[in-house]
């Protein structure tokens, strides 16, 4: 019977490391964090988007006031009537003209580059907004998960020095044989007996077997026929 304690411990104990393994917080934080990963690479895209559009926007300007700036000085010197060839004179307003249009193609440029970069940062606030929100997410799901680990963690702890105490005493061998029935079948490596049924695999036993496991020994190691398992003698075993 001291055989089957232990291996309701070790089912026990299994029980609790499936469920550290399996907390639902930590499965949902993993999710989570698959899901951030794909939006800090579309903010990391994106902040590179608006430093390259930052500085095409202040190439941009640059080529607007380079120009105006140009223009300004040509008007001035038509303005001030310094220019007193009428050819020289024509050839300046029509330079005049070419700068306007130049001005104007360039303003354009200006514009367009302008609403893409405020396209570009509005889209990456939002990639940063969402990252705060999954990261406080995150925070709160770590946290839950924690708590439910140290739990499942302390009640391991008290199994396990249950299940050290539960197998003193027993033989090596015969805990040998249990260890190596456990690793090979699902975990069970002993079965009681209980109304001539092996509770390992559900086999019921007929008069002749029940006989012969009868006849033996109480210190002789049983197996069960059909699973192979250690069959552990009850009083309702029905020998």
């Amino acid at each position: 019977m001291k055989l089957l304690d232990v291996q309701e411990l070790d089912s026990r104990l299994d029980r609790l490391r499936h469920q550290l393994a399996t907390i639902p917080e930590a499965t949902a934080l993993a999710e989570l964090m698959r899901g951030r990963s794909d939006v800090d690479d579309a903010a990391r895209d994106l902040r590179v988007a608006v430093a390259d559009l930052t500085e095409e926007q202040k190439r941009a300007d640059a080529d607007v006031e380079q120009v105006k700036a140009r223009r300004e000085r040509d008007q001035g010197m038509v303005d001030a009537g310094s220019i007193s060839d009428p050819k020289a004179l024509q050839r300046m307003l029509g330079e005049l003209e070419s700068l306007q249009r130049r001005i104007s193609d360039l303003e354009d440029v200006e514009i367009d580059v302008m609403e893409r970069l405020e396209t570009a940062q509005a889209e990456l606030e939002h990639r940063e907004a969402a990252l705060a929100k999954i990261d406080r997410e995150a925070e709160a799901l770590e946290r839950t998960r924690a708590d439910r680990a140290r739990e499942i963690e302390t009640d391991l702890e008290k199994v396990l020095a249950e299940r050290q105490a539960g197998a003193s005493g027993l033989p090596d061998d015969l805990m040998a044989l249990y260890e190596k029935l456990r690793a090979s079948k699902g975990g069970t490596g002993a079965a009681a007996l209980r109304r001539r049924e092996c509770e390992g695999c559900r086999l019921t036993l007929n008069a002749s077997d029940l006989a012969v496991i009868a006849a033996k020994p109480v210190d002789e190691v049983v197996r069960c026929e059909e699973c192979d398992r250690i069959l552990v003698r009850t009083s309702e075993s029905g020998l």
